[in-house]
């Protein structure tokens, strides 16, 4: 089921937390700063495409579309690396 044993440590720990906080097995702990990082992330990619919508409509050249892409490719390049690591995690259900 783990690659490794550190990985099912890992998830001994996560799990052993979350059953000392009440969490349900959908829940999940992560850090304030890796959600804020993640909703402002999220944000700016939104009103990116917000953006190229209008640009899209407007733009009747090559040069004018190229622009709106990569304008939109450098919002979604801020959630490159974005990872969410829980720190703690529900019990996993058995089948």
């Amino acid at each position: 089921m783990y690659c490794r044993r550190s990985h099912r440590q890992r998830a001994f720990e996560a799990r052993h937390l979350a059953a000392t906080h009440g969490l349900g097995t959908d829940d999940v702990l992560i850090s304030r700063s890796t959600l804020t990082e993640l909703r402002d992330a999220l944000y700016r990619l939104e009103a990116a495409m917000e953006d190229v919508d209008t640009d899209l409509a407007e733009a009747d050249d090559p040069g004018g579309l190229r622009s709106a892409l990569w304008h939109l490719y450098g919002a979604a390049a801020n959630l490159r690396g974005v990872r969410i690591e829980p720190k703690a995690v529900g019990e996993e259900e058995r089948p």
